[in-house]
């Protein structure tokens, strides 16, 4: 499974909408608490955006809605996977991303027949309240030598030590010129990733 360097999360399909078609190419639908035919409906749109923008779609959480809708992949974190259909989800040609923050996470989804693994919070984020302390630089190449050519998601996370995707959430959605924001991300992961920088074009409001 091969992953842009930059990765959007977004909680609905008019953001996908508004974004995709500005270049990104890899993107997870997040939505929480919604019922399942609104649910259905925004993953049938975000399909189609994606599909004509040529657009990677990640579906969180939603296993089944994802195989019914003909989905490419869905994302998983840990107490989702304890449940889920794996065999279902691999006969559906899914591909399976799992969450880990911690030694024992990594070995459940090293089991779990997956296709990238993120990590994170790399640094402090404002998402969501964590149980984990931010993971730090040391643990992402611990991880990333672990898990070989499978690719690694961090949030927050640093291309030039491992990553092979950044995911970003808030520092688009929560800027006042998203637009701008989710170019500025293109334009910079892309050249971090090409040349393997430490940091991105002299600008510190990124994290690589």
């Amino acid at each position: 499974m091969k992953l842009d360097p930059f990765y959007l999360i977004i909680d609905s399909a008019d953001w996908i909408a508004r974004l995709v078609p500005l270049g990104v190419k890899l993107v997870q639908l997040r939505i929480k608490d919604r019922p399942e035919i609104e649910l259905c409906a925004e993953i049938r749109r975000a399909v189609a955006v994606c599909a004509k923008h040529k657009c990677q779609l990640v579906i969180n959480d939603h296993w089944r809605l994802a195989i019914e809708e003909g989905c490419d992949c869905v994302h998983l974190g840990q107490e989702d996977l304890a449940i889920a259909d794996l065999d279902a989800i691999r006969a559906s040609g899914l591909k399976l991303g799992l969450s880990t923050h911690d030694e024992r996470e990594l070995k459940t989804a090293l089991a779990a027949r997956h296709d990238c693994i993120a990590l994170g919070p790399v640094y402090t984020t404002i998402l969501k309240q964590m149980k984990w302390a931010p993971q730090g630089l040391p643990r992402l190449r611990e991880w990333k030598s672990r898990i070989g050519d499978l690719p690694l998601v961090t949030i927050g996370g640093a291309l030039a030590h491992g990553a092979d995707s950044v995911a970003v959430v808030t520092d688009v959605m929560r800027h006042e010129n998203p637009e701008l924001r989710t170019k500025q991300w293109i334009i910079a992961t892309a050249q971090a990733g090409t040349r393997n920088l430490s940091k991105s074009s002299g600008n510190p409001g990124y994290r690589f």
